[in-house]
């Protein structure tokens, strides 16, 4: 049964709400929820590791459903940063990939952008680069004075 408008934004209460049912409909290669989680703005724009910019629902709706033919993708957040203002959160995530060919780890550097709706957080923006093993060390700096 497909939920309602407002079920669906107290499930998608936060940014890390929108975040989980994102990794999870991947996990499952479940199209319709993971459409459902994108804002319906025109600009909504995705990335996928070395390839081109994909922009509007239905070219990344495309997209995504050329990668379940393939099967479910096993992909699983390792290390998120998130800078939330306003009604905009951005999330820097380190994701493993369990490959099919035998259990191979692969690793992806992603950007995952919300903007808060009046049916909740949505993702406006999925942008995924190819990481390294090395991606598991994070290089982090002080802020130190800058001036």
């Amino acid at each position: 049964m497909p939920r309602s408008p407002a079920q669906q934004a107290a499930l998608l209460a936060s940014p890390d709400d929108t975040e989980a049912q994102f990794y999870e409909a991947l996990q499952h290669a479940d199209l319709d929820r993971l459409m459902a989680l994108w804002a319906d703005e025109d600009e909504v724009a995705c990335v996928h590791p070395g390839g081109p910019r994909i922009v509007g629902l239905p070219a990344i709706r495309a997209a995504f459903e050329a990668v379940f033919q393939h099967g479910a993708v096993h992909l699983h957040p390792e290390r998120v940063r998130r800078l939330h203002s306003g009604d905009c959160a951005i999330h820097h995530v380190l994701e493993r990939v369990q490959l099919h060919d035998g259990g191979k780890t692969s690793w992806v550097i992603a950007t995952n952008v919300y903007l808060k709706t009046a049916l909740g957080w949505r993702l406006v923006l999925h942008h995924a680069s190819p990481g390294s093993a090395g991606d598991v060390q994070e290089l982090v700096a002080d802020a130190g004075t800058l001036h």
